[in-house]
């Protein structure tokens, strides 16, 4: 066992994971500083972009090693503000993946962009720089690349900032699952023109709900700062059309102690995925999950993938007490709401495959090593073939 999957998360309480309790499929790790700091924020009477904020923004982005931060109200704000603040809007088309939750397409509408779906990579759930080259050709009035890094692995960077060099196309980078995740050596959000993070309770980093853009690039931080609070430029000087999406100091003040944590939680996580693999790699009616040589996957989420026998698994686990989650069930063209926009007839033979197919179970740093010894056990006994 490693020295990452004995220790216990300083300040943190571990899920029990009895034989009689439910394993959740997501814990956040809250310590007793955490709820300090909050509970300093609401004496102070400064409750929204103060202090924290600021320092949170300086903190995360100095992490990842890119120049600015700004701090959003939610990792879906963070997207629409980076799209917006690095020019991409009405008419501008922006290839993504239609296998992430529906924020990343989202976004692009909302900007007035219209989203160009391309297929995924069938081991890694992320974008096949192939089909998105493949889109991108066949698509006048292509601006930008976005990006998701599901589940907490890092896409083919280099694969797709070559993509974009050569076609002349911003990327924008939805690392909503993927704090601290690594691409040859270097960390995820800090590859395209701007990164887009999330900070919701089942994330790798949680402040509660809120989100960030991070950029090397001046002019689209003090955008993205004057898009997040209603454009913004001094008070009552309006340069942009913004919202109010600031975060709260409450919530920066959670993220602070939040960030201090993050390498030993991800150390945990991988720890957890290194054990689930052990367990279960002789199962030959699974597949685990796929992490490449040149890649660090911080497993927001463990996520098989059961051929036959997803929806009956996912049945015996909860009889189990194990908590699991499709993400996702429906590609983002055949939901309800991108039919009707026209998007029902993208082609994306892999994205709907993984959609039948994927199952995530607990990974969390609070899962704690008896829980992952239950999963094993539960999982081992399943018969997939009855």
């Amino acid at each position: 066992m490693t020295g990452a999957g004995r220790r216990r998360i300083r300040g943190a309480t571990e899920v029990q994971t009895t034989s009689q309790s439910t394993i959740p499929i997501a814990a956040p790790l809250l310590t007793d500083d955490d709820k300090r700091r909050v509970l300093e924020v609401l004496d102070s009477g400064q409750l929204v972009a103060g202090r924290w904020v600021r320092q949170f923004e300086r903190a995360f982005s100095a992490y990842l090693g890119a120049a600015h931060g700004a701090a959003t109200s939610s990792g879906g704000a963070a997207l629409e503000v980076a799209l917006q603040a690095a020019g991409i809007g009405p008419g501008a088309r922006v290839v993504t993946t239609p296998f992430s939750f529906v924020s990343s397409a989202n976004a692009i509408l909302r900007c007035g962009a219209v989203p160009v779906f391309a297929d995924i990579d069938r081991r890694t759930f992320n974008l096949d720089p192939a089909s998105v080259e493949d889109a991108v050709v066949r698509t006048p009035g292509t601006r930008a690349i976005l990006a998701v890094h599901l589940y907490g692995l890092p896409c083919a960077m280099n694969a797709l900032m070559d993509l974009a060099r050569r076609h002349h196309l911003v990327v924008i980078e939805d690392a909503a699952q993927a704090h601290g995740a690594t691409f040859r050596g270097r960390k995820v959000g800090t590859f395209g023109a701007a990164g887009a993070f999330s900070f919701y309770p089942s994330k790798n980093l949680t402040t509660g709900e809120g989100g960030m853009v991070v950029t090397d690039d001046a002019g689209l931080a003090e955008r993205a700062g004057m898009l997040v609070n209603v454009g913004q430029s001094s008070t009552y000087t309006y340069e942009l059309l913004g919202s109010n999406n600031r975060m709260t100091e409450m919530a920066a003040a959670i993220g602070i102690g939040q960030l201090a944590g993050l390498d030993e939680r991800n150390a945990v996580r991988r720890h957890n995925a290194a054990r689930l693999t052990a367990g279960l790699r002789d199962l030959d009616w699974l597949v685990l999950p796929h992490e490449p040589r040149d890649s660090v996957h911080v497993y927001h989420q463990y996520t098989l993938r059961i051929p036959r026998a997803r929806d009956r698994l996912a049945r015996h686990l909860s009889a189990c007490g194990i908590g699991t989650r499709v993400y996702y069930p429906t590609p983002i063209h055949h939901s309800p709401l991108y039919r009707r926009l026209g998007y029902g007839e993208a082609r994306c033979p892999e994205a709907e495959r993984a959609a039948a197919e994927v199952l995530s179970i607990p990974v969390h740093p609070a899962v704690g090593e008896q829980g992952i010894r239950r999963i094993v056990e539960a999982i081992g006994g399943f018969n997939p073939r009855y």
